[in-house]
């Protein structure tokens, strides 16, 4: 009996995504697409080209402005200490959903400036002078120490990097406007103490420093246009003093400020 012989097996024949042969896509030769074909058809494994990437919507923007307004109307005093805000009714003020507004009020309540109260919605907290006296005993403890090592080590001329923003403290002072004093204020503090290198130190000393601007409010009658000058002109005091490298004015100027 004559015994049956097998076919020769042959090849795949690498076919192009419209169903035709590789070959009829392989492109010019030596080109990429020409090796991934040649690759695909000697059975290899390839990788696919990356895919672009997902646009996100970006749902934390919204967040972070109305965190922003938030900020605004409790250092004017829009939103009363003790009084209890619900999410909805401050997302229908806004014009936007109460999703943002909730993320921004727990973001508040990580600062102390809230307080969650459970079924209803978020309280506004109140301080006492001794929460601002604690806060201010640790900006001091921050802050004292970095600027006296700064004082010592960092060239004279970098500190005229800083002369506009205290110069936007002045001019906030002078025009006694509370909250965009308290923002120039932390920009000031907050380009000082990143020229430490330490983020840590510069993220803790302005959450301290938020914490402390909101409780002066709470704890004290709001500070007149002269408090205010004043407070900012020790900024420029300090730059003259730093640049002079007058150590014990530094010393005494950054002590005094708090």
């Amino acid at each position: 009996m004559e015994q049956s012989r097998a076919e020769p097996r042959t090849a795949p024949t690498a076919v192009s995504p419209s169903g035709s042969p590789a070959a009829d896509f392989a492109g010019p030769p030596g080109s990429r697409t020409e090796r991934r074909a040649e690759t695909t058809a000697r059975g290899e494994h390839t990788h696919s080209e990356p895919a672009a990437p997902r646009v996100v919507p970006q749902r934390h923007s919204v967040r972070d402005q109305i965190l922003e307004a938030l900020r605004t109307a409790l250092l004017d005093g829009e939103l009363a200490p003790g009084e209890v805000y619900s999410a909805p009714a401050l997302a229908e003020r806004f014009g936007v959903s109460p999703t943002p507004v909730r993320e921004a009020m727990q973001l508040l309540v990580s600062e102390g400036a809230v307080e969650t109260v459970p079924n209803r919605g978020f309280r506004v907290a109140c301080h006492s002078p001794r929460d601002l006296a604690e806060l201010s005993e640790i900006r001091a403890l921050l802050e004292v120490p970095a600027v006296l090592a700064l004082a010592r080590t960092q060239p004279t001329e970098h500190w005229a990097g800083l002369r506009p923003l205290a110069e936007d403290t002045l001019q906030a002072a002078a025009c006694g406007d509370r909250t965009a004093y308290a923002e120039t204020d932390r920009a000031f503090h907050r380009a000082m103490l990143e020229l430490t290198g330490n983020r840590q130190l510069v993220a803790v000393a302005e959450d301290v420093q938020r914490r402390a601007h909101l409780s002066a409010l709470r704890a004290s009658p709001a500070p007149r246009a002269t408090d205010l000058l004043a407070e900012a002109a020790d900024h420029l005091a300090l730059l003259d003093a730093l640049t002079d490298q007058d150590f014990p004015a530094v010393e005494r100027l950054v002590r005094g400020h708090f």
